[in-house]
Order: structure tokens, then sequence, then C-alpha cells
């Protein structure tokens, strides 16, 4: 008796092939993706690499995410099987064996499915790890090393997260057949659902929310704001989006039965019908696969732009090879360390190229409309509100832009990079007011203000004695933590990263020997873009591939629903399609029946999902311009190529998945 419920648990999943081997294949994917992330993340070859903590700083977030929604995912899928199984485990009821043996042939089940998975899942990670080091060292531009290795935390960590998924999988199944009658089981796969009324309200409320998320993407004006409220949109078109499917599929069966010269056909009468009886299920699932492909649209979208546009990025942040920021604009200290910098090129035998220097004065405010304010309470910020603004001279304006520009005392000319400004004075609160006489298109950069994920404004003021007057009234609102004026001084270099690297070290060196010489010298900071740029690839490469690999993940969701979707509801219709066949309908017409419930309901997740990703650029380009990513155009581009390209793969699939069905009830 003992070897009878392996024997029968084994038997089980070999006769249901047909949705067992999915499932053990997705489950086998993500042991093996869950582990490589693990993997990457604790690797001390990608330690070592240059720009190596960062990236494994981003892929310890991917870890977290791939856990739970493995979690979610796998335990969601199961439930088609038990579906499925109910019938099997009532006849089994039936003939005398009892719920307890019926739990011990689940157990013995889930144990051979949770062994295959991990065995199969460890062993294709571990195999695959060492491509996905190569990989990485090919984001970071470095070199990987030679040998292989296994990360035994996380093989443990993988045995721990899908251990608890298989026991929770396993649990729900039990409860299931424990609260199911033998009578209710053998009918499970028969029962089938009323056909729902439409439910007016909420299709109203599910208009409303996906309204109010497509104003909030469409209206948002500046970078943190679009931080601030993006998941609040995101909640909003989710619960939106299983609100319109559900309420929307049904009132949309009943307008196709109204239409008698739709529905009067042979090839729409069927699905139609069998649609209208399982609307509940059926618009959870579109829901569940037009999320997930709207997540792998945003993901792959934005991420591959940041890493196509990095460089421009990198050009931005830094705009010279070489800065040299002075806390002070007295020529007593600003002279000497101009001095440093260039004898240290003598030593090199380099020249200065494109040379940038002038003086400004940056301070953080709140504004509200036209008033700016200078609030020293911090637990009062709203990070919306803030702003960076940089005060500059119109003369300061006119040198480096070649510009002829004339301001009288009580006006300013204005530079808006991340947001837009649409009034015609900006107030200083408790200060003074002053008139825009114009708003300026483009001046050169500092690189200051794409650092910052708040939205900056450049003000231009008549003269010195103005820019005095407003840094001494920001010194007696914030104190010791006032702001300085800054002298910045930066230069291109023709020579590679190393020479570089090294002439920013030189500079640092003779910068410190001017301080030591005098206390009251004051700060000076330098940047070198070539210091950075391994940063910059990283950052925005690490992104990346966490991007791929969740959206890898998604796509084998989504790709797991829409095959269970198909052989769930193949069994369940192959009965109405022996009826028709009996009475004359042919295996072409149950073919053009098939092909048009993809055509009426299928294909809705993918539009839907379209549409979503469109009203999320706005939102998308304002959070991609705090990484200091501007190029509209190009966000443009890659998002439309990866919206087709996602939009093949996707018919592919529905095309794939559409002949089991079709194979199902034609026979």
């Amino acid at each position: 008796m003992s070897s009878l419920f392996p024997k029968l648990a084994v038997q089980g999943i070999r006769k249901n092939g047909r949705i067992y081997l999915p499932y053990i294949l997705t489950c086998v994917g993500m042991v093996m993706m869950y582990y490589i992330v693990s993997y990457l993340t604790y690797s001390d070859a990608v330690y070592n690499m240059h720009g190596g903590r960062e990236i494994q700083k981003i892929l310890s977030w991917g870890t977290g995410v791939i856990a739970v929604f493995a979690v979610i995912f796998l335990f969601y899928t199961n439930s088609f099987i038990i579906r499925r199984r109910k019938k099997e485990f009532g006849l089994y009821n039936i003939l005398g064996m009892g719920k307890k043996n019926i739990a011990v042939i689940l157990i013995w089940e889930t144990l051979i499915t949770f062994v295959i998975s991990v065995v199969a899942g460890l062993g294709l990670g571990i195999a695959f790890s060492k491509l996905s080091e190569l990989v990485t060292a090919q984001i970071l531009q470095d070199s990987a090393v030679f040998g292989f290795s296994v990360e035994l935390a996380s093989i443990k960590n993988t045995l721990l997260i899908f251990a608890a998924a298989f026991a929770l999988i396993l649990l729900n199944s039990l409860r299931q057949i424990h609260l199911s009658k033998p009578i209710e089981l053998l009918r499970s796969e028969n029962a089938g659902e009323k056909p729902p009324k439409a439910n007016i309200l909420l299709a109203v409320v599910g208009v409303v929310l996906l309204a109010a998320a497509y104003y909030i993407s469409c209206t948002i004006e500046d970078p943190m704001s679009a931080l601030s409220l993006f998941f609040v949109a995101v909640i909003m078109v989710i619960v939106a989006t299983y609100m319109l499917f559900t309420a929307g599929s049904v009132a949309l069966c009943k307008l196709l039965k109204k239409n008698k010269n739709y529905y009067y056909k042979t090839r729409h009468f069927v699905s139609v019908s069998s649609m209208a009886y399982r609307m509940k299920r059926n618009g959870a699932s579109l829901a569940s696969i037009c999320i997930l492909s709207t997540m792998v649209l945003v993901m792959i979208s934005s991420t591959l732009c940041l890493y196509v546009g990095r460089e421009d990025m990198m050009h931005r942040r830094y705009p010279r090879d070489i800065i040299v920021e002075t806390y002070s604009i007295d020529e007593e200290f600003t002279q000497p360390v101009h001095d440093a910098a260039l004898s240290v090129l003598d030593d090199y035998s380099l020249e200065p190229q494109d040379m940038l220097h002038y003086q400004y004065l940056p301070i953080a405010g709140l504004i509200d409309g036209s008033v700016v304010s200078f609030d020293s309470d911090e637990a009062s910020l709203d990070f919306s509100n803030l702003r960076q603004l940089f005060f500059l001279t119109i003369d300061e304006y006119n040198r480096l832009m070649e510009k002829n520009e004339t301001i009288t005392d009580d006006e300013i000319i204005i530079y808006t990079p991340k947001s837009e400004y649409d009034y015609n004075e900006l107030t200083i609160d408790g200060l003074k007011t002053m008139t825009i006489k114009k708003q300026v298109d483009e001046f050169i950069s500092n690189g200051e203000e794409t650092a910052t994920a708040f939205a900056s404004i450049f003000v231009f003021v008549a003269d010195a004695d103005k820019l005095n007057e407003i840094y001494s009234f920001q010194q007696q609102i914030y104190g010791e933590n006032a702001s300085l004026m800054e002298d910045y001084y930066g230069f291109n270099l023709d020579c590679d990263d190393q020479t570089e690297i090294a002439v920013l070290g030189d500079i640092e060196n003779r910068l410190s020997s001017l301080r030591n010489e005098n206390e009251a010298f004051p700060e000076v900071t330098t940047e070198s873009l070539a210091d950075n740029k391994q940063s910059f690839y990283s950052l925005f490469g690490g992104l990346f591939f966490l991007g791929i690999l969740l959206s890898v993940v998604f796509i084998f969701a989504a790709v797991l629903i829409m095959y269970y979707k198909q052989i769930t509801e193949g069994y369940e219709d192959a009965g109405r399609f022996e009826i028709m066949q009996k009475v004359g309908m042919t295996k072409s017409d149950i073919r053009r029946s098939v092909n048009s419930q993809i055509l009426t309901v299928f294909f809705a997740p993918l539009l839907m999902a379209g549409m979503h990703t469109g009203f999320a650029f706005p939102i998308i380009a304002s959070l991609l311009t705090a990484f200091g990513l501007f190029d509209v155009p190009l966000l443009i581009a890659v998002t439309a190529g990866v919206f087709v390209v996602f939009a093949l793969c996707y018919a592919l699939v529905y095309k794939i998945t559409s002949r089991s069905y079709y194979r199902i009830v034609s026979n």
C-alpha cells in the first residue's frame, strides 16, 4: 500500500502531462532565474568588477521581486491544475479512497514536482551562471575572471523560497479537496458559471479610475511629482483594468449577442456563447495578461532607453572631462585653484580644451505658483514642490551664450530645463518680486541640474549686487545650512581615461596642499568624467539587465496564463463542440470559431497594454529626466519598437496556444 500512492502520483502527473509539463517547466524557469540573480548578487567575481558593487545592489532588488512574484504566480497557476484534477480525485473518493489518502497523493505529487523543479532549475541556473557573469562583465565593460563557482548561499535561499512556495500550494490544494464533497469534485469541471449581469457601476468606476490615472500621467510637470504619484497611478490602473475586463467583457458579449448579423454565424455563435458563461474568470485572466504585458513594455522600454542613452546622460552630468568647483567667488581663492589645475596640465604636456568658467549661487526652495520660499523646517518640506534655483548675473549669461541681453534691476531671465513655468513673474517670499522679461530655451549645463531629481530653474539677475542681496537673504533663513557662492571651472582633455584619472589625482593633491597652507581656504570639489564613467555603466547596465530578467519572468507568467486559459476552456468547450459537430459543424468551422474567439477577446489585453503604455509615456519621460535623459525622440522610438516586437511575440504565443485549444475541442 505504501508504494501505491507514489505510483498514483507519478501516474497522475504523466497522464495529465498536457497541464503538468508547462507548469513544471515554468517552475524550473523560476528556480533558474532566481538562482542566477541571487548568484550575481553574491558573486565575488561581479563584486570585484568596476561598478560591480552598484550592480549587485540593483540585482538584490530583483531577488526580492522574483521571490514574491514566484510564490504568488505559482500559487495562482496551480489553481488551473487543481480545477482540472478535481474530477479525478472525486472518482477516487467515490471508489472508496478517503480524503486522507487523496491528500497523501497530493503530497507525493507536490514533492515530485518540487524535486524536479529545484534539481533541474538549480542545474540550469548553475550551468548558465557563468554566462550571466560574462553578460554582466560585458555590460560593465569589464573582463570576467576565469573559473567556475557555485554560490552555496544562493542555493540555500533558492531551496528555502521555493520550499515555502510549494508548501503554500500544497496547503491550498488540500483545503480545496477537504472542503469539497465527492459529487462536487466529479461535477467541478462541468459546473460552469452563470452568465453574470453587466455591472454598470463597476464599469463606470473602472472608467473613472482609469481616466484619473491617465490624467495624472498627462499632467505631470516635474520629476518629483512623477516620482510621488507614479505608484498611485499604477495602483489605479491595475484596479481599473480588472474592473473593466470583468464588467466590460460581459457588456461586450451582450452587445455581440444583440448584433444578429455577427452573432448568428457559425464562427461566432459558439465562441461568444461559451465566453458568456465564464466571464468572471475570463475577465480576471485577461486583466492579468494585460497588466503583465504593460509591466514588460514599460520596464523594457525605459531601461533600454536609459542603457542606449547612457553616453548622452553621462556627458550631461559631466559636461567637461575635469570639473573643479570652489565654494567661494573670491579671486584670492579661485585664482590659486585655477593655477593649480593648469600647472598639473603643464606637467602632463596637456592643453585645456572647451574651457567653461562661471560663478553662480545655488539655492533649494519651495515653489507655490510664482512664489519661491526658503524654508529651513525640513519636516514641512513638500518634495513635489522643491526646486533647485541657480542664480547668475546677466553678464555671465551673455558671455557664455554670446548674447547681448539687457534687463533692469527688477527684471530677470529664466531657463527651466526639467519643467514648465507659466508665470510672468517670480517672487522670492519675504524679499522681492521680479518680472520675467524672457524665458530662454538653452543654457550651458554645469551638470548639477541633472544630478538632482527635482526640477531646476536658472535665474539671471541684473548684476552682482542683486546676486549678493539674494545670497544675504537666504543666509538669514538657512543660517549654517545656507548655500555658498560657487566658482565652476571645467575643461576637456585630449587623452585616455587612465591619464585623465591621473591628472585628477594630481590636481586633488595640489589643492590639498593649498588647504594645508591656509586654514581659511574654502572647500574645493573635483570630478572627472573618466573616473565616474564606470558608475554610469553599472547603474544603467544593471537596470537594463534587471529589466530583462524581470520581463522574462513576467513573460513566463503571461504565456502560462494564456496556455492554461486555452487548455481549461478547451476541456470545458469540448462537449459543446462535440454536439455542434453532430448537427453538422465541420472542423474548418471549429477552426474559424476558435480564430473568432481569439480576435474577439484575446487581443484585448494587448491593445489595452499598448494604451496603458501610451498614456504612461508622459510620466515615464518625466521620471527619466531625473536620470538626466531628455531625449524624448529616443524614448518614443524605443517604446514603439519594443511594442512592435512584443506584439509579434504575443501573436505567436496565442497562435501556438490556440492550437492546443483546437486539438482538444476538435477531438
